[in-house]
C-alpha cells in the first residue's frame, strides 16, 4: 500500500491523518479505521490485511502526531467533528468505518451529526458506561483514576486503570477509591515524571460519559454494527457493546480475539489479526443486510 500523510487544522487542534491506497484496489468503499485515544500506529497489524481497499487512519487530537492547542477542548462530540473533517478533507466519503474502543463511542455523535459521511459502521467494544447499570459506580472509579493521575502521575493511575481492564462483570461500590496494585508489577514506572498530558488519563477518562440517543440512531440511515470480542467475556467494553446492541434493537456481532483482537502482543498473544480482518471484511461486505432488519 502507498501511504500519504497530511495535516489538517481544525478548531483547537492540528490533526494528522493518513490515506493508504492499495496497488490494486477492489470494488470496495473506503474504510476509516480509528480508535480513541489509540492513534493510527495501533492498527499497524491490521492495515496490511485490508489491502483491497483504501484505508484512512488518523491520530486523535491529543495523541502522537496530532496536537491540541492550549486550552483546546476534548469531548466525544468534538472527536466526532474531527473525524468528519478528516473524511471531508480526503474527499473519499461516504466511507465505511471500523471504530475501536473509545473510537466506537466517537462514531455515534459523528453518525448523528453527519450521516451522509457513513454507510456501515462497526463499533467494536465501545465503553458506553452511561448504558450500564453500574455506570454511576464506573464514573466515580474513573474520576478516582484521573485524580490519581494528577496527584501521582502515570504509573499509579495506569495500575488502577488496568484493574478496570481486567475486571469481569459489574463494578460494585466497594471498588470505588480502592488502592491500586504496585505499578512496577504491571510494567509501569512508580516514579512521577511530572507530565500531565497522557491522552487516556488526562483527556479521554476525564470526558463526560456519552449517552447515545437510541431513537435518533435507530432512525438513521447509517448501519451500526455493535461488535464484541469472542474472548472478552464480561469486560466493561464488551458489556458496552451488548448494551448498544440492545439500545439499537440488533444482535451484537462477534469478532475473533479480545478488546484489541486486531493485534497480537505480549498481553494477548492468541489474538489473530488475519482472522479479525477476514471477519471485518465479511461484515463490511454484508452492508448490514444479514445483520439488521430493513428500516
Amino acid at each position: 500500500m502507498t501511504t500519504t500523510t497530511h495535516q489538517l487544522d481544525v478548531p483547537g487542534a492540528v490533526l494528522t491523518y493518513d490515506v493508504h491506497e492499495p496497488a490494486q484496489p477492489g470494488p470496495h468503499r473506503p474504510v476509516m479505521v480509528f480508535g480513541s485515544p489509540m492513534a493510527a500506529s495501533g492498527f499497524e497489524q491490521l492495515l496490511p490485511l485490508l489491502d483491497d481497499r483504501v484505508v484512512i487512519t488518523y491520530d486523535p487530537r491529543m495523541a502522537e502526531r496530532s496536537t491540541l492547542a492550549d486550552h483546546g477542548e476534548v469531548s466525544f462530540e468534538i472527536h466526532g467533528d474531527d473525524v468528519h473533517r478528516v473524511v471531508q478533507a480526503t474527499g473519499l466519503g461516504p466511507v465505511d468505518v471500523f471504530a475501536s474502543s473509545g473510537g466506537a463511542v466517537v462514531v455515534l455523535p459523528w453518525a448523528l451529526a453527519h450521516p451522509e459521511d457513513l454507510r456501515t459502521v462497526v463499533a467494536h467494544e465501545p465503553p458506553l458506561t452511561a448504558l450500564l447499570d453500574d455506570g454511576d459506580v464506573l464514573a466515580r472509579i474513573n474520576a478516582d483514576i484521573v485524580a490519581t493521575y494528577h496527584r501521582s502521575g502515570q504509573g499509579p493511575a495506569m495500575a488502577k486503570f488496568m484493574q478496570i481492564v481486567m475486571h469481569q462483570g459489574p463494578f460494585t461500590e466497594d471498588m470505588v477509591g480502592q488502592p491500586g496494585p504496585d505499578p512496577a508489577q504491571l510494567g509501569f514506572s512508580p516514579d512521577d515524571d511530572g507530565r500531565r498530558d497522557d491522552p487516556l488519563l488526562a483527556y479521554n477518562m476525564a470526558m463526560t460519559p456519552y449517552e447515545p440517543d437510541g431513537d435518533a440512531l435507530r432512525a438513521s440511515a447509517v448501519r451500526i454494527v455493535p461488535a464484541v470480542g469472542a474472548s472478552s467475556g464480561e469486560g466493561m467494553p464488551a458489556r458496552g457493546a451488548r448494551a448498544l446492541a440492545d439500545l439499537l434493537g440488533v444482535e451484537v456481532v462477534e469478532f475473533p480475539g479480545d478488546h484489541g483482537g486486531f493485534m497480537a502482543h505480549e498481553w494477548s498473544p492468541a489474538n489473530d489479526p488475519a482472522a479479525f480482518a477476514a471477519r471485518l471484511k465479511d461484515v463490511l461486505a454484508s452492508g448490514g443486510r444479514r445483520l439488521f432488519d430493513d428500516r
